[in-house]
């Protein structure tokens, strides 16, 4: 059926809705005050992992037909599926984009009316009630946060639409030079920076909700879902991309007014004081922390019901106790701590997100053949835990262990992009293209045995 444009509207603004949670604010912030004179280079890197990856992982598991990520992620394994959709809900849960709700809230809303000296204090009583409510809320989820969520994201769109367009007519200051990474290679730190919206790793949780939502306008066909996914996500990553190219020029031009910040949080809430005063500040603190809360609530919830599927014999409510819990906790390392601690498991996560959608695509090709699946993951797999292990040491100040030097040695010398970041693109290529041809071979043999047997 032919849908109109409002019905791809409608999809497309909700799955905007999914993705733009508050804490994607302060990325492209940071990128814009670090980046200075790169911003575009570094703007066009940051949209290709924080927008045109979350569309294809949205359009993959369309066209993917699995039900969830779990059974995409089993034409791998089964194992690596239970393994994979754990430690991708983990970290879009508990471990870091849950935890970055609360301080993002904190930093933009409260961090500017404390002083120095009372910061932990007021982060952990903060924390403590955005993390009660989230608890109180998660037990019993029903429409009213959905209702809330509808009605904040709008409010909280117009807020920053009106706060961009008047960084653009009346701007704070002009680029700088850019800052270490940005001054060389500010693409490529552009795109790595892209990783920490983690957009890409919830598309894969959020294509079954898109999906269902084509569904129920009355869609059904395989190639219609697909189509219509494809325009509904582009409406999407359209707005998004908006955004996030705006956020990071009020951040580039923010810096002869404002410091560099360790993280983009206190640029949103310097320029709403900048333009607008206190009540500007105040407006955009109640609307992100409301917006924040939301999408807690929302992760939360997700985890206890995937968990709950997982391991059933433990209640529901015992799973929300207890992410909640774990979130609290992590809240309290402050923003900064929680993003520098989540880069390590983002390379070595990412990876093996973006070769399984690159996989579900070219699946046809090869036959859906699980050689191919088990292959390149597994050799993605390698390369992304020596790069999650590298980054962790340099995170936490100390030497590779010996046992990692000859492998990051290795690595160094023979593969492309290494030291960028990408270092387990060209191998995930090249297995994708050996054993794609060895089990066409196969099949091609063994058809070619059943018709002999058969003409026999």
């Amino acid at each position: 059926m032919k849908l109109s444009f409002s019905s791809y509207a409608a999809v497309g603004v909700m799955l905007f809705a999914l993705f733009f949670g508050a804490g994607n604010l302060i990325f492209p912030a940071s990128l814009g005050q670090n980046a200075g004179e790169n911003l575009w280079p570094a703007a066009t890197g940051f949209l290709i992992t924080g927008v045109g990856l979350p569309l294809l992982g949205i359009i993959a598991m369309s066209f993917s037909g699995s039900r969830n990520l779990q059974e995409l992620a089993t034409r791998v394994h089964p194992l690596y599926g239970v393994f994979f959709t754990s430690l991708l809900y983990l970290t879009i849960g508990p471990f870091f984009a849950s935890p970055r709700t609360g301080t993002v809230a904190y930093e933009i809303g409260i961090s500017s009316f404390v002083s120095e000296s009372s910061q932990q204090l007021a982060l952990f009583i903060f924390t403590l009630l955005f993390f009660l409510i989230v608890l109180f809320f998660s037990l019993k989820p029903g429409k009213l946060v959905d209702t809330i969520g509808k009605l904040l994201a709008p409010g909280l769109v117009a807020l920053i639409a009106i706060l961009l367009i008047t960084a653009f007519v009346n701007p704070m200051g002009e680029f700088q030079a850019p800052e270490t990474p940005y001054s060389e290679g500010a693409f490529l730190t552009g795109f790595l920076e892209g990783y920490n919206t983690m957009d890409a790793l919830s598309s894969l949780v959020f294509g079954i909700i898109v999906i269902n939502a084509i569904y129920a306008l009355g869609v059904t066909s395989k190639k219609d879902i697909l189509r219509t996914t494809i325009k509904a996500g582009s409406i999407a990553v359209l707005l998004l991309g908006t955004i996030y190219v705006g956020i990071a020029y009020l951040g580039a031009t923010s810096t002869q007014v404002l410091p560099i910040f360790d993280n983009g949080g206190p640029v949103l809430s310097g320029a709403a004081s900048h333009y607008y005063g206190t009540f500007g500040s105040v407006l955009l603190a109640v609307a992100i922390i409301l917006a924040c809360l939301t999408t807690a609530i929302g992760l939360t919830v997700a985890n206890a019901q995937y968990f709950h599927s997982l391991f059933p014999r433990i209640r529901y409510e015992t799973y929300v106790v207890f992410f909640a819990t774990i979130t609290f906790a992590i809240a309290n390392f402050g923003l900064t701590n929680i993003i520098t601690y989540s880069v390590p498991i983002l390379m070595f996560l990412y990876p093996l997100a973006i070769v399984l959608i690159l996989l579900t695509f070219l699946s046809p090709l090869f036959k859906h053949a699980q050689l191919v699946y088990m292959t390149t993951i597994a050799v993605t797999f390698i390369i992304g835990f020596f790069d999650g292990l590298r980054s962790l040491c340099n995170s936490l100040g100390i030497d590779y262990f010996d046992w990692m030097k000859p492998v990051l040695n290795l690595f160094e010398t023979w593969l492309p992009l290494y030291e960028q970041g990408l270092g387990w693109l060209a191998p995930a290529l090249i297995s994708i293209v050996i054993t794609g041809v060895i089990s066409r071979v196969q099949m091609s043999k063994v058809s070619t045995s059943r018709q002999t047997t058969f003409n026999s």
